[in-house]
């Protein structure tokens, strides 16, 4: 998957990026990090990044004010860190399925190019950096985001016992929709909260889409999934979460008095989230790969109409 013909067989992730700069350029005793960080897989760091990036343009455009430039650039920081150290953790408790999952046997900790007290060491450095983006905000911002860390430390138990552990991942990784808001009020409010929601079930759909490259492999090892649950019905299900977060975006646009661009925004979003539903093939683990990875344009389509709507 890689280009680099320095890099070594365990280097070849099946979901990593072609020709990663990151795996190619790093020194060998690097690239094992590199993996558990996901900096050869972007898509992770966007997918926690753009939601507070949403609700961060949300508040401006109920402000009527600007972008908020640097608490956008403080996001996208604690969102590369946040998403490695949640990564790590991630690893550290399903190490021994992974090493049962065609896609996931070779990652560094069940390959064992990783020890489990270098990865802790790893994990908790990526949680300082983490800290120190956030408490560069406000203190309601602070216990907020400290709020988050209780569904992130059950996530990776949750597929073990639950046929919706995207759901939980929603709760998660759609915690921006609260935290962009809040960095700028200091408080919550109904928009937020609606913001919260919407990518909470956009999470909930892509992640199910993902989850369609494992479902052969999830139903030996007994991991449970949405994209299981739904079985030859996925591409209802994954429709129904989408429609959720499409009405959900709308009534937080409504509440903040949202213009023509926003509007315009969400209508472009809209069309792409049916483009991916029309384009599933639940046994194209490549094509589940793809669709999962344009949600990164997804997201960036909603937040550029409403950075526009902040011109306006």
């Amino acid at each position: 998957m890689i280009s680099d013909p320095g890099a070594s067989a365990p280097d070849l992730l099946p979901d990593s990026v072609k020709g990663s700069l990151a795996l190619r350029l790093a020194p060998p005793s690097w690239r094992p990090f590199i993996q558990l960080a996901r900096i050869d897989r972007p898509i992770g760091w966007w997918l926690l990044l753009l939601p507070c990036w949403w609700s961060s343009a949300l508040a401006s455009v109920a402000r009527g004010e600007s972008l908020y430039f640097s608490h956008l650039l403080l996001f996208l920081i604690g969102a590369i860190a946040m998403r490695g150290a949640g990564s790590t953790y991630n690893d550290l408790v399903d190490r021994d399925i992974d090493g049962g999952v065609e896609r996931t046997r070779g990652r560094p900790l069940p390959s064992g190019r990783v020890s489990v007290r270098a990865a802790k060491i790893f994990m908790f450095a990526q949680c300082g950096i983490g800290a120190c983006v956030l408490f560069s905000f406000n203190w309601s911002a602070v216990a907020t985001g400290i709020a988050s860390l209780a569904i992130v430390a059950i996530y990776p138990f949750m597929k073990r016992i639950t046929s919706w552990p995207q759901a939980v991942l929603g709760l998660a990784f759609a915690w921006g929709g609260l935290m962009g808001w809040v960095t700028i009020e200091a408080s919550l409010a109904a928009p937020a909260f609606l913001i919260y929601l919407a990518a909470i079930f956009w999470t909930m759909g892509y992640d199910t889409i993902y989850a369609l490259q494992d479902a052969r492999d999830d139903a030996l090892v007994g991991i449970k999934s949405t994209a299981r649950l739904f079985g030859e019905r996925v591409k209802t299900g994954i429709g129904a979460l989408y429609v959720a977060t499409l009405v959900c975006a709308a009534l937080a646009f409504w509440l903040v008095g949202a213009g023509l661009p926003a509007y315009a925004g969400l209508v472009a979003f809209a069309a792409h989230l049916c483009w991916q539903i029309w384009r599933i093939e639940p046994a194209d683990a490549t094509r589940s790969l793809m669709l999962f990875r344009a949600n990164r344009d997804a997201g960036l389509i909603l937040f550029a109409g409403l950075s526009l709507d902040t011109f306006f």
